[in-house]
């Protein structure tokens, strides 16, 4: 197994210790933020990292294999949607927006599933594609150590840095949802075009 492999074998294997941190009962903080959250923070931006790695390695190297274009993607969605359901459950999210995110990952999947079966068509990613893993990976590793929940700034009841943050935090949180509809739906008419 090459070099690129383990590096999405490694964001998957990181993703159930990063859902297994808040159990461990870490009581602590740092500059008020709970050291569990800047824990949980860490492991999402070192998997983060090791994705944009392993795809340079895979190119660089001439290592691209159909087991790494079978698992990256869904080391990505793992990690993306284990971090949104984390912060749901932390109050910090709503649920709405990993449900979008969830279902146009099943929409893209089976387009994706049709496309292989016409030939191994692929469908390259668009400028909103790109668009949504940027501000998704942004509003995620904010969003964890942002002390207030997702909209809380339209609330008036925060000012000063939380206030500014919590506008980031929110701004890019819909940002990527908007880019993963609009995505999703170009994803769709170019997938379109070939099953007709």
């Amino acid at each position: 197994m090459n070099l690129p492999n383990k590096l999405t074998i490694f964001r998957i294997i990181l993703v159930p210790i990063m859902v297994i941190v808040p159990f461990l009962g870490i009581q602590s903080e740092l500059f008020g933020i709970p050291v569990t959250y800047l824990v949980i923070d860490a492991i999402f931006v070192i998997a983060s990292i090791t994705d944009k790695i392993d795809g340079y390695l895979a190119r660089k190297n001439d290592q691209v294999t159909t087991f790494g274009k079978f698992l990256d993607p869904l080391a990505d969605k793992i990690l993306v949607l284990a971090a949104m359901i984390m912060l749901v459950e932390m109050n910090k999210l709503p649920g709405w927006i990993p449900i979008i995110v969830l279902a146009r990952e099943f929409i893209i999947s089976g387009y994706r599933l049709i496309a292989v079966e016409k030939g191994g068509v692929v469908i390259a990613a668009s400028n909103w594609g790109k668009l949504k893993t940027v501000t998704q990976m942004i509003a995620i590793i904010l969003a964890f150590v942002d002390l207030n929940a997702f909209g809380e700034c339209f609330t008036g009841n925060l000012q000063g840095v939380p206030l500014i943050f919590n506008i980031i935090v929110t701004v890019m949180m819909l940002i990527q949802t908007l880019a993963t509809i609009i995505s999703g739906i170009e994803y769709m008419k170019g997938a379109n075009k070939i099953i007709k």
